[in-house]
C-alpha cells in the first residue's frame, strides 16, 4: 500500500471513529464497524430503538469535496451487503434504513437519513 493509501486509510478509520462517535451522542447504539461482504463493506452498523442503520461514511479534508463524496452505484453496493447480514442483527419488528454520514474537519457530521431507499 502506498503512503497516500495508507494515510487515505487512516484518516477513513478516524472518520468511522467519529461518526461512531456523533452517533452515540445521538441514542444509537453502534453494534458494528467495517462489515465486509462479498456484495460490499458496510462502515457502521447501528441501533436506536427498533430501528437498524446501515451507514456508509465519508470525510474529505474540503467541505466542498463531500458533494461528489457518495453516489447510487456506491449506496446499492452498501444495500446488497446490509441484505447479507440484516439477519445477524436484526430483531423482530425492525425497521432498517441506509444513511450516510459526511465530515470534514471544522464542521459537524452531515447525517443523510434514508439516502438509498430502492
Amino acid at each position: 500500500m502506498t503512503g497516500s493509501r495508507q494515510r487515505a486509510e487512516r484518516r477513513g478509520r478516524e472518520g468511522e471513529a467519529e461518526a461512531a462517535q456523533w452517533l452515540a451522542l445521538r441514542g444509537w447504539r453502534v453494534l458494528a464497524e467495517r462489515v465486509k461482504t462479498p456484495r460490499g463493506e458496510i462502515d457502521l452498523i447501528a441501533r436506536k430503538g427498533s430501528l437498524l442503520g446501515f451507514f456508509e461514511v465519508k470525510w474529505r479534508a474540503r467541505c466542498a469535496d463531500l458533494a461528489d463524496a457518495i453516489d447510487e452505484r456506491r449506496l446499492r453496493r452498501v444495500a446488497a451487503a446490509a441484505e447479507i447480514v440484516a439477519a445477524d442483527y436484526a430483531e423482530p419488528g425492525d425497521d432498517f434504513t441506509i444513511d450516510v454520514l459526511l465530515l470534514a474537519p471544522g464542521r459537524p457530521p452531515r447525517h443523510i437519513a434514508n439516502a438509498y431507499q430502492p
